[in-house]
């Protein structure tokens, strides 16, 4: 089990722990144990996501839960769709119900929202990102939901990319301090004694919000810029001024993006999107578990 399987464990086990406590009163109470069959089923339309955790929560409730997926992560269904049949104990079925359904939820909104982005986004050459705005501990879960809704990811964390914003920038006191700073720390023996990377594996990229600091930020040798907070009128400003003084730039819109607006910033010529209501304000999708019958 590598490190990324043991830290989804990890989390579909605590989330068990807080629903579960030292037993579930009501189906023990109520529940004579015998076999049943199960679906999980759709109510509204959504892209699915959450199948690893959700597998998860029934086995560690019982490993003799059997979990059969009827579609994959990343597939569209419709509202009477059967997403996964279960057999097992009614008691351990219905004692892991809400955390996997939990999880298939939330998971599936994300990729349900990412999808109607990228929808919107159409054949334009933009890709639709991610942010850092994750539910603590729930990030990879949240990052892989995104793919499975046909985005792609930003960073994963602090340690994998420089994104040099303006507090960073006011503290250095100008893009390009900030990004000799970078640079000089990026060829140190502290870099290299803490990360233990290839320093040319970590992109830099730089926040700007006006035509100076674009300008400062390409003169200062930056090739992947953050247009910030921009108007789709300003953003296609900014987008033409960029590509007017160098032909080598990766330029990423974010802020002020929603599905009103993100097909006119896509029409700016932005190579990237990032947003972050892909991960902190997506709805959940709308399933239940129906029991079929007892088994045999």
């Amino acid at each position: 089990m590598g490190a990324i399987d043991k830290s989804v464990f990890e989390l579909v086990r605590l989330a068990l722990r807080e629903d579960i406590g030292p037993g579930d009163v009501t189906s023990l109470a109520c529940l004579e144990p015998e076999m049943i069959t199960g679906r999980v089923v759709a109510k509204k339309p959504g892209v699915l996501s959450g199948l690893i955790p959700a597998r998860i929560a029934f086995e560690i409730v019982d490993s003799a839960n059997r979990f059969i997926p009827r579609i994959k992560d990343g597939t569209a269904f419709e509202p009477g769709d059967v997403i996964v049949n279960l057999e097992g104990l009614n008691r351990t079925i219905l004692t892991a119900e809400r955390v996997a359904l939990n999880f298939l939820a939330h998971l599936s909104g994300v990729a349900t929202l990412t999808r109607k982005f990228v929808d919107k986004v159409g054949k334009r050459p933009c890709k639709i990102l991610d942010t850092r705005k994750t539910t603590p501990g729930w990030r990879f879960l949240e990052k892989a939901a995104v793919v499975h809704g046909g985005g792609a990811n930003h960073r994963q964390g602090l340690y994998d990319m420089m994104l040099i914003k303006d507090n960073h920038i006011a503290a250095a006191g100008s893009i390009a301090a900030a990004v000799d700073r970078a640079r000089k720390y990026l060829n140190s023996v502290d870099f290299g004694r803490q990360f233990q990377t290839d320093p040319s594996k970590i992109e830099i990229e730089v926040e700007v919000t006006s035509q100076d600091e674009l300008k400062e930020a390409v003169e200062s040798g930056i090739t992947r810029l953050l247009l910030d907070n921009q108007t789709p009128a300003s953003l296609a400003e900014l987008v033409s001024y960029g590509r007017s003084i160098s032909d080598n730039l990766t330029l990423e819109a974010s802020g002020n993006v929603n599905l009103d607006t993100v097909e006119s910033m896509a029409e700016a010529g932005v190579d990237l999107i990032s947003i972050g209501a892909l991960t902190h304000s997506a709805p959940v999708c709308d399933l239940s578990l129906r029991v079929d019958q007892s088994g045999t």
